[in-house]
């Protein structure tokens, strides 16, 4: 069943329910109170009028015959005053006979058997043993319906019955029609609400089904509408962003193949013309001269190759919490004896205090290497410094090179961006996803403004890395 179809269904069925059912909730309970009340004033004039004007004992005294005297008549003038209020009232014998009644003698005169009075064998068994019952509503031969009192007259073998109609239920079936008429309009009504919120919420998701299906198979150029409301609206932008991404990363591995092709173009053909020297070569100091310059530039092809395989290969942080100056200092000793080579300086600023932080090691390591190495091909001095501020660790790699263009410092860590001769243009690219998988940022900020008097002279590029800190765990 469609998302549509089964907004609708239940919507349809809660409203139905909710008016159908609650309705005749509300009628049940007000038959019964409205019953229950007819039942209590039943009883009460049948108790007040036999207890003052219908003596038991003058009632079982009567015999067949009886009819024409004044004691008979005079019963019958007493219960005829109950005609006002009720359609019948009969007085009977234990035994089921008529004693008195408010039809004529000539239609039922005394011992006629009430037989019909016995079709409520409950009430009558209640009323003989407590003193007065009603029996449930019935329906009379011309449809009516009808309700039975029943009070015994004192202690005697004699019973009151007053028939009345129970019209009181009129009102309620006629709010029970009116029930069933409102919840037929308002299960059209909830239908066609339904469809209203159910193709408002539906339409916008079939939208975005038909784009996601459309960047599955390929077609990234077409961008995804923002649909409306809150969740549907988040939904279509985060969509929008996945298929920008989409179209980055396929740019991006685009330029990275071109990249690959160009760079590993170089090397090659050094090594052709290299080879073919040394194959040509009689000197054997020549030779061997090309001999390395060859292997000089299976090392830079290996270099190009480690640079796009480590940009390419998925990354699994083994995050815990240590120590992030000793990765620092490791990557430092690294570093120091390509500076001693070029004569530069390092300069490592770390505190005595231990700086926890939740992130890979090796990572971290590799990170600080990357900045470290890049910060000796642009200056000649280096400064390491490590802090711990805000609940986060930084360390920040300052240089005094020429820095970075302002044309590129948006884009300074995306893969193939570079402003040197030789170089895939992917250090900081990588240095920026090892970043991003321990859950820090780096940031390339103006040493001019930002750096501490910690990070000395250096004037060019000054990168900042922010790792989450882990305090609670210093010791």
């Amino acid at each position: 069943m469609r998302l549509r179809q089964r907004f609708a269904l239940v919507l349809v069925a809660f409203s139905f329910l909710l008016v159908f059912g609650g309705g005749f909730w509300s009628l049940r309970v007000t038959s019964q109170a409205l019953e229950e009340e007819l039942d209590d004033k039943l009883l009460w004039m049948a108790g007040a009028t036999s207890a003052a004007s219908l003596p038991g004992q003058d009632f079982v005294v009567l015999r067949p015959g009886d009819e024409r005297d004044a004691l008979w008549q005079l019963l019958q003038t007493r219960l005829r005053s109950f005609l006002p209020f009720v359609e019948e009232a009969y007085v009977f014998h234990r035994d089921g006979y008529a004693l008195v009644s408010t039809l004529p003698a000539s239609e039922l005169p005394i011992a006629t058997p009430l037989g019909f009075l016995f079709a409520f064998p409950g009430a009558l068994e209640t009323a003989w043993d407590v003193g007065q019952a009603t029996t449930e509503v019935f329906q009379g031969a011309d449809g009516t319906l009808y309700k039975y009192a029943f009070r015994r007259l004192d202690d005697s073998p004699a019973m009151l019955a007053l028939l009345v109609k129970a019209d009181f239920l009129d009102p309620v079936i006629n709010l029970r029609n009116t029930i069933l008429l409102v919840s037929f309009l308002a299960t059209l009504l909830a239908m066609a609400l339904a469809y209203l919120l159910a193709s408002g919420v539906a339409r916008p998701l079939e939208r975005l089904s038909v784009a996601a299906l459309r960047i599955q198979r390929g077609r990234w150029d077409q961008p995804v509408s923002e649909e409306r409301g809150v969740e549907v609206g988040r939904l279509s932008r985060a969509m929008e962003r996945m298929r920008i991404g989409i179209l980055q990363r396929d740019e991006q591995l685009r330029l990275m193949l071109a990249q690959v092709a160009h760079e590993i173009r170089n090397p090659l053909g050094g090594l052709e013309l290299f080879a073919s020297a040394a194959m040509e070569a009689d000197d054997p100091s020549e030779r061997r001269r090309l001999l390395g310059r060859i292997r000089k530039e299976v090392s830079s092809l290996n270099d190009i190759i480690e640079s796009f395989l480590s940009f390419a290969r998925p990354l699994d942080p083994d995050i815990r919490i240590h120590d992030v100056r000793q990765p620092l200092q490791e990557a430092a000793d690294l570093l120091q004896a390509e500076l001693n080579a070029k004569g530069g300086a390092l300069v490592v600023h770390l505190p005595d205090h231990p700086l926890m932080v939740r992130a890979d090691a090796d990572h971290v390591k590799r990170v600080a290497l990357n900045l470290l190495r890049n910060g000796v091909q642009a200056g000649k001095d280096v400064w390491l410094t490590a802090t711990a501020q805000h609940g986060e660790v930084r360390f920040s790699v300052l240089d005094n090179g020429p820095g970075v263009p302002k044309a590129q410092r948006e884009r300074i860590f995306e893969p193939f961006v570079t402003d040197k001769e030789q170089g895939a243009g992917l250090g900081l690219a990588i240095v920026h996803r090892l970043v991003e998988v321990n859950l820090g940022r780096i940031t390339l900020e103006d040493s001019a403004k930002s750096k501490t008097p910690e990070e000395g002279d250096g004037t060019g590029a000054l990168f900042r890395v922010y790792l989450q800190g882990a305090e609670d765990w210093i010791s």
